[in-house]
């Protein structure tokens, strides 16, 4: 049941809800900003969450972590573990530059009545449909596309690392993730399949939820060219999220498209 549990919760990451209320999962990095070295380490926890950013729900499945390096390969994490609460692993930052941290996403809905007339669900992913019986009927499939973010930047900042794959909801920072300050401007752009994201609704939320009465959400929508920028209030650790739904699948049998992207920043006082 634990193993189901973690596996549904890495799905939903695709689909997390704009609603400020709403159950959160993120990834929590120790730091987002490092001098300039080669034997440089953080710390980064992996949770579901009431409250951001507290450890008091359900932790996040590791299996679909990527990180990517400032010369765009891979980087392994390293002494992973999942407790009660949260999962958490430790990056060792070799090469200067931006890293991107994500839990990826990409699975396959469906529901179907097999032969005997029973209504039965099904969750994989596309090499996996055989699963499905041939004789199924009333066979409805979703593809769920999603990811959790977050970036970490040793010295000087780049963006090989950032550079978009042309598939599903993804941010394309204007102001680097790394370089962002209380009192100033920050801009993003959101593409949709390497496109424009246009009228995205985005919600950005402040950590520290557990001791405010309000959550404080932030609101932007995107332009033409798929930006919104933001002020940011204060500094801390912020929330952002947006997602789409009914979007055209780009699996054959799947009917639609659902999409997310969450991310953690770090905002630095002036």
């Amino acid at each position: 049941m634990k193993h189901l549990m973690r596996l549904a919760a890495l799905a939903c990451a695709a689909t997390v809800p704009l609603s400020a209320a709403a159950h959160k999962m993120f990834l929590l990095p120790s730091t987002t900003v490092l001098s300039q070295g080669s034997d440089a380490w953080i710390t980064v926890d992996a949770a579901v969450s009431n409250d951001l950013f507290y450890f008091n729900h359900f932790p996040l499945a590791l299996d679909h972590l990527a990180i990517t390096g400032p010369d765009g390969k891979p980087v392994a994490a390293e002494n992973k573990h999942t407790g009660k609460w949260r999962s958490s692993f430790d990056v060792h930052l070799t090469r200067p530059g931006t890293y991107r941290i994500a839990i990826v996403n990409d699975g396959l809905f469906a529901s179907y009545v097999d032969a005997k007339g029973e209504k039965k669900r099904w969750r994989g992913t596309a090499d996996k449909l055989g699963e499905i019986p041939a004789d199924a009927k009333e066979l409805r499939i979703s593809q769920s596309q999603g990811t959790l973010n977050t970036y970490v930047t040793l010295g000087k900042p780049n963006d090989t690392a950032l550079k978009p794959s042309g598939h599903g909801l993804e941010l394309a920072p204007v102001t680097a993730p790394n370089d962002l300050y209380a009192g100033e401007p920050a801009r993003f752009r959101f593409l949709l399949d390497g496109k424009p994201a246009r009228d995205l609704k985005v919600s950005v939320v402040a950590g520290g939820t557990r001791y405010r009465n309000a959550q404080d959400e932030i609101v932007a929508t995107t332009d033409a060219n798929g930006e919104f920028s933001i002020t940011w209030p204060a500094a801390g650790m912020y929330w952002l999220s947006a997602s789409l739904d009914k979007q055209p699948a780009t699996i054959a049998k799947a009917s639609e498209r659902r999409l997310g992207y969450v991310a953690t920043f770090e905002v630095l006082p002036q």
